[in-house]
């Protein structure tokens, strides 16, 4: 799940793709005019932010279309905590990874860089700056 810890961000109101379960905390990402949960090769421009309530199927307005709460950074260099699935070390400070999933980072891989490890908290915990949206930096 993505935190954010610092710096500032808006909520926005996007469409989401009808009858998908998502996490609170999840990166979305855009597909089709609406939003999914971003995948392992979700490239970074398309990824709106990070999903603010948990969608689920149990919910009233599930099969319905609407729109649904994004928290999207505004500045440069806001952090967001989150779990990593490998052993992340000091020495990953300042480079880049990409997705296990919509919640969890992959240390062990940098194709679509969509964070860059800021600080260690532990060995599957870290603080990253999310590399999203229209400025995203291809690699």
């Amino acid at each position: 799940m993505f935190t954010r810890k610092s710096g500032k961000t808006k909520t926005v109101p996007m469409p989401v793709t009808i009858s998908t379960a998502l996490s609170k905390g999840a990166l979305v990402a855009w597909s089709s005019g609406r939003l999914i949960a971003a995948t392992t090769t979700t490239a970074g421009s398309a990824i709106a932010g990070v999903l603010v309530k948990a969608i689920a199927s149990t919910d009233s307005d599930y099969a319905t279309t609407r729109d649904v709460l994004v928290e999207v950074p505004v500045e440069k260099d806001v952090l967001w905590e989150a779990d990593v699935t490998a052993t992340l070390v000091v020495a990953d400070v300042g480079l880049y990874c990409d997705l296990t999933s919509s919640l969890v980072i992959n240390r062990g891989a940098s194709t679509y860089d969509i964070v860059q490890c800021r600080k260690l908290i532990s060995t599957t915990k870290g603080l990253f700056v999310l590399n999203i949206g229209t400025d995203a930096i291809a690699k």
